[in-house]
C-alpha cells in the first residue's frame, strides 16, 4: 500500500488534525517508511514461531478487593467550595427543553 496527499487530508480529517502544508510531506515520507518496514516483516519466515502474547513472563499478583472506609463524608465535603451534609453542590449544567 502507498499512501499519498488524498490519505493523509483523509486520515487527518478522521483524527480531526490540522496538518500545515509543510508537514504534510515529511508526514507522508514517514508513513510510506512505516509502511514500507511492516511489508519487510511481512515476508519473514514466522512458520513454528509461538505468537508473542506478552513481553514478559511476569504474573500479575492481584490482591483481594476489600471495602474500607479510607475517607469519611465530613473530611471528602472539606475542600468542597459548596456542599450540604451529604453531597457536593455543583452548577446546574443540563437544561430541560420543552
Amino acid at each position: 500500500m502507498k499512501i499519498d496527499q488524498e490519505v493523509i487530508a483523509k486520515i487527518a480529517h478522521l483524527a480531526r488534525l490540522n496538518i500545515a502544508e509543510e508537514e504534510r510531506e515529511d508526514l507522508l515520507t514517514d508513513l510510506n517508511k512505516i509502511l514500507s518496514f511492516m511489508d519487510k516483516l511481512g515476508e519473514l519466515n514466522t512458520e513454528g514461531v509461538p505468537p508473542l502474547i506478552y513481553m514478559t513472563d511476569e504474573v500479575n499478583v492481584f490482591r483481594e478487593d476489600e471495602v474500607k472506609m479510607e475517607l469519611s463524608v465530613q473530611q471528602a465535603l472539606q475542600n468542597a467550595p459548596k456542599h450540604d451534609d451529604k453531597y457536593f453542590r455543583v452548577a446546574k449544567v443540563i437544561t430541560k427543553n420543552t
